[in-house]
């Protein structure tokens, strides 16, 4: 995994992977020998969404990814903002769609983002439009949606398997050896 800080955010002295006794014993971590800042790197909250609209599941394509996948509508949770706020808030500015109902479907971890993924089922309203950061929408019936074996794949397979549906994988491409992912 690439680190995202090189040098020290309070002196600009660069960081180096440094070994201290910690709560739970010794940790290495990146750390600045001139001040003593670490850099703790702690997983990103991520909201996602499991969109019911009009009967359906909405999945969308977001304008930066190769190919036609879809997936649910995920983002950031915001300084000052409930996870139920936040995910109303993306689903909002994505599509257009106002969330009358929200429940929690569980919480899953995305290491290889370094992430943690809160998932919802959100019951919308309204008319769908888009945000320029999504570049189509598809519905899907319960039972003919695909999951994807990764993150927030894992949410939409638990939703439907609470809705007495048995969730279908998709294929996954495994990456070449050569690729070093």
């Amino acid at each position: 995994m690439i680190e995202a800080f090189r040098f020290c955010p309070q002196c600009a002295t660069p960081l180096a992977r440094i070994t201290q006794v910690e709560d739970s014993g010794e940790k290495e971590r990146l750390r600045c020998a001139a001040c003593g800042f670490t850099h703790w790197n702690n997983p990103t909250p991520v909201l996602a969404a499991v969109i019911e609209y009009e009967g359906q599941i909405l999945l969308a394509q977001n304008a930066a990814w190769p190919g036609k996948m879809f997936a649910l509508i995920t983002g950031f949770m915001e300084a000052g903002e409930t996870p139920q706020g936040g995910i109303a808030r993306e689903i909002k500015e994505e599509t257009s769609l106002d969330a009358t109902e929200l429940n929690l479907i569980g919480v899953y971890d995305f290491q290889r983002m370094n992430q943690i993924i809160i998932a919802y089922h959100a019951l919308c309203r309204g008319e769908v439009t888009l945000s320029p950061e999504l570049v189509d929408y598809r519905l899907f019936a319960f039972d003919q949606v695909k999951c994807w074996p990764a993150g927030t794949g894992y949410a939409l397979a638990d939703w439907l398997r609470a809705r007495g549906h048995e969730p279908r994988f998709m294929e996954w491409p495994k990456p070449d050896a050569g690729q070093g992912l």
